[in-house]
């Protein structure tokens, strides 16, 4: 059973936040351990892995780039350690921005580090917008493999910036 299934949703980028965290508050009620302690050793295991579940499930689902990602997964188009290679423009880029980054830090100059976060969040707003529409309005069936694959592309792209923004705090 995946997350979708257990949450009673629909395989989404985007899944519909009251009805998270409605369904979270129900299975949470339903399967917490407290509420087995009088059943057998099964139903008590049970219980407890249906919770964990239930947790790594709202977890997920409360993160936009984790609900990606676990799509992606459950896709078969992302692999948990998987070495992607982003497009060579991209990886300049980087290199550029890195250099501004190393240099703001070095220097102490905490301008040039304000700067260097701008221009990391202008570029997560630059390499979502192609793929805005489709993390928006994805649906199953209709959503196509060479779409999804545009998301990854994206979804490792963040995932970059996000690593070099992680650096600057």
């Amino acid at each position: 059973m995946n997350y979708f299934e257990l949450f009673e949703l629909p395989v989404n980028l985007k899944p519909e936040k009251a009805h998270v965290k409605k369904k979270f508050y129900e299975l949470s009620r339903q399967y917490h351990p407290d509420f087995f302690t009088n059943e057998n050793e099964e139903a008590q295991a049970e219980a407890l892995e249906k919770s964990s579940l239930v947790n790594k499930a709202f977890k997920t689902f409360q993160n936009e780039d984790e609900t990606i990602k676990y799509v992606l997964q459950i896709k078969g188009l992302l692999e948990e350690d998987e070495k992607f290679q982003l497009p060579n423009d991209f990886l300049m880029e980087m290199m550029d921005l890195n250099e501004s980054v190393m240099d703001a830090e070095i220097e102490g100059n905490i301008g040039q580090m304000a700067a260097a976060e701008a221009q990391i969040e202008q570029f997560k707003n630059e390499i979502y917008e192609p793929v805005q529409q489709i993390v928006e309005d994805y649906k199953e069936g209709v959503t196509t493999e060479k779409e999804l694959l545009q998301v990854k592309t994206y979804y490792y792209k963040k995932k970059y910036l996000n690593r070099i923004l992680a650096g600057l705090r």
